[in-house]
């Protein structure tokens, strides 16, 4: 690899993610944030109920889902729906580049494991393997075929792709208490 070529993120192709949101945290958004957190189904009128009686603060139910909307809007948060993980088989891929090759295909491969369908998480880290993803599959067999497919149309750029298959996802979620370092930015 010559030192122009990405590992890292200095080139990758755009995402929905590149520009940090631009947003100046109030008080109310973030106990609006720890709230939806806790319990993603509220209702704005449930919402603004909690933040009289929890914060002292005093708002409609309409200023509630305006913010959420607005916030949305921004990217300051992200809604996905993850499926029960009995209906699927996850995976856990790291992928290690092969040098000789990786100027010439690394774009198309990354694109690839992007905008699969299977690709549930998708960043780069640091390490010998850079590449990872979070991945889901119908069934074990359908994973091996994922990976004999990938090889096939990328096998030049990765010298190697270790799977590890994630047993009893025992959290996922975000903890409200998160959001509070917020406020003392």
């Amino acid at each position: 690899m010559t030192d122009d070529e990405p590992t890292t993120g200095t080139d990758v192709p755009p995402t929905d993610t590149d520009d940090a949101p631009d947003w100046e945290f109030s008080e109310r958004d973030v106990a609006i944030l720890e709230e939806v957190a806790a319990d993603p189904g509220v209702s704005s009128r449930e919402l603004a109920a909690l933040l009289a009686e929890e914060y002292d603060i005093d708002v409609s139910h309409v200023t509630v889902s305006e913010t959420l909307r607005k916030m949305r809007e921004a990217g300051v948060f992200r809604e996905a729906i993850v499926p029960n993980e009995r209906y699927y088989v996850f995976g856990l891929f790291e992928f290690k580049f092969d040098p000789s090759h990786f100027a010439d295909s690394w774009r198309e491969a990354m694109t690839y494991i992007r905008d699969d369908p299977h690709t549930l998480l998708y960043f780069l880290s640091d390490g010998e393997y850079q590449w990872k993803s979070v991945m889901m599959f119908p069934t074990r067999e359908a994973q091996s075929r994922w990976i004999h497919g990938f090889y096939k149309a990328h096998g030049a750029v990765v010298s190697n792709l270790r799977n590890h298959v994630v047993h009893n996802v025992l959290k996922f979620r975000t903890d409200p208490e998160i959001f509070r370092s917020l406020r003392e930015e």
